[in-house]
């Protein structure tokens, strides 16, 4: 069992990325979800954009972060912001998940620990993650890079029109395969 924090994207907590938690339950994880929006959801990407980068901000948004405690951090698009933060720059995280985005590691204020594993699961011609971006991030992390022939962002969540099942389903097995080799080893 391997804990995780899960962050949401930019239209909040929504019941797509309930229900992928759950998922990462069934296979015996302890996962938590922090609601980093308080209960607030928005329609489209750029309502929540709005929301994020004027009236919430990003020093309350790692606050909100920086307040949960886990072994993996993983996150969808805004939340894999989050996450990279949080493993980071926590000696005590044991890698991270990045779902649908990541950013170079220079933003942060220590580079990424060596040897520290970190998996990148992007849509292939995804426009609200560049591939600028997410390469930096996988080139200085050493980084696994998952690509996905997915119709849009946000293709994991499955209360979303851009929903694709059969990536989920890949992203999944890899999202497992990862913890997997993160679990303490029976002696």
């Amino acid at each position: 069992m391997v804990s995780v924090a899960l962050f949401h994207h930019v239209q909040g907590l929504t019941p797509g990325v309930l229900e992928f938690a759950e998922t990462l339950r069934a296979a015996g994880h302890e996962v938590v979800t922090p609601d980093l929006f308080e209960g607030r959801t928005f329609p489209t990407l750029e309502d929540g954009v709005a929301y994020a980068e004027g009236e919430l901000g990003t020093a309350e948004t790692m606050r909100r972060a920086g307040a949960v405690t886990a072994e993996v951090y993983a996150g969808f698009s805004f939340g894999a912001v989050a996450a990279q933060y949080l493993a980071q720059t926590r000696p005590d995280a044991r890698g991270a998940l990045l779902y649908e985005g990541a950013i170079p590691p220079r933003f942060f204020d220590v580079p990424w620990p060596v040897g520290k594993p970190a998996q990148v699961h992007v849509g292939r011609d995804d426009p609200w993650a560049p591939q600028d971006e997410y390469d930096l991030f996988v080139q200085a992390a050493g980084a696994e890079l998952y690509l996905y022939d997915a119709p849009g962002h946000l293709f994991a969540d499955s209360s979303l029109p851009s929903y694709d099942p059969d990536a989920t389903g890949r992203l999944v097995e890899r999202t497992l395969d990862f913890l997997r080799a993160l679990e303490p080893t029976a002696v």
